[in-house]
């Protein structure tokens, strides 16, 4: 079962996606994505660490996820949080748009062969303020791809607002 979290900032996707994660039972591996570049990252990613049990392995993966996944016991549930600070992580990292197309295709095979509950947190960002920069809209561009391309391989797609779900249904 693959669920696909997407919303906006503090929307409540992650405190969700923790949730789920539990009800799935048995082990919880969860995959973070965020580097620790300065202190407001640190700061991040010690409060969230915080906020998950103990017993939860955590992989800080920032940009081969698929080779995560596909490390991990196949029936683990599985939490990767979150796709929108993996896709910076690309384009910082990654030199090539085509060459990051092979790291979203490789996620999306990947998330379409795992047999475990996998829970995938991402954030909607087409819906906001049009970026002034080349590089803001590549972001964006690349990140909405992306988020639809693993919405296609996805059993179950949740838009997260104010704390609320809302189902997406497939395309007619």
């Amino acid at each position: 079962m693959l669920t696909l979290l997407v919303g906006g900032v503090r929307s409540g996707k992650s405190t969700l996606a923790l949730r789920l994660a539990e009800r799935a039972g048995g082990p919880v591996v969860f995959v973070a994505t965020a580097e620790r570049i300065d202190a407001d990252m640190d700061d991040r990613i010690d409060r969230h660490r915080a906020e998950r049990p103990a017993t939860w392995t955590t992989i800080e993966e920032p940009l081969d996820i698929a080779g995560a996944l596909s490390a991990l016991d196949a029936d683990a549930t599985v939490v990767v949080d979150c796709l929108t600070v993996w896709m910076a992580n690309l384009l910082h990292h990654v030199g090539s748009q085509p060459e990051r197309e092979q790291h979203v295709v490789a996620l999306v095979e990947a998330l379409r062969h795992r047999r475990g509950t996998t829970i995938v947190v991402t954030n909607e960002v087409g819906m906001g303020v049009h970026p002034e920069t080349e590089l803001g809209r590549q972001y964006r561009d690349e990140l909405g791809r992306a988020n639809q391309w693993v919405a296609s391989v996805a059993d179950e797609v949740l838009l997260c607002v104010a704390g609320r779900t809302l189902r997406l249904d497939p395309p007619a």
